[in-house]
């Protein structure tokens, strides 16, 4: 048993349908389990690299800073956020579609 007939039985059986259709439906489905993995663990580390908001131990020493290091700061963070929503984004479309597409009436199979 491969790696792919593993995750499509995990979604439905596939014993009893022609082959060219369990074929394209262990293709498609590997694809966008993989597609959403890639985007879900992008995602984490773009989160995980996302500062936090709070000013922390600096907030009591009156540390001043320059004008230049705080817009950089935020130019940065404001990357990381919008890229975070770009990535959550696609894992949401993602799976929208890989849902809809794993419908079993879609590939012509009557369970």
């Amino acid at each position: 048993m491969n790696f792919l007939s593993i995750i499509s039985n995990l979604l439905f059986d596939v014993s009893n349908v022609p082959p060219e259709v369990s074929d394209a439906y262990q293709i498609v489905a590997f694809v966008f389990v993989v597609a959403m993995g890639v985007a879900a663990l992008a995602a984490i580390v773009l989160v995980m690299l996302t500062p936090g908001n709070s000013q922390g131990i600096d907030a009591l020493g009156g540390s001043s800073e320059t004008f230049y290091g705080k817009n950089k700061g935020k130019s940065t963070e404001a990357k990381l956020k919008m890229w975070t929503l770009i990535c959550l984004g696609v894992l949401g479309v993602f799976a929208l579609v890989f849902f809809i597409v794993t419908i079993p009436a879609i590939w012509g199979l009557n369970f």
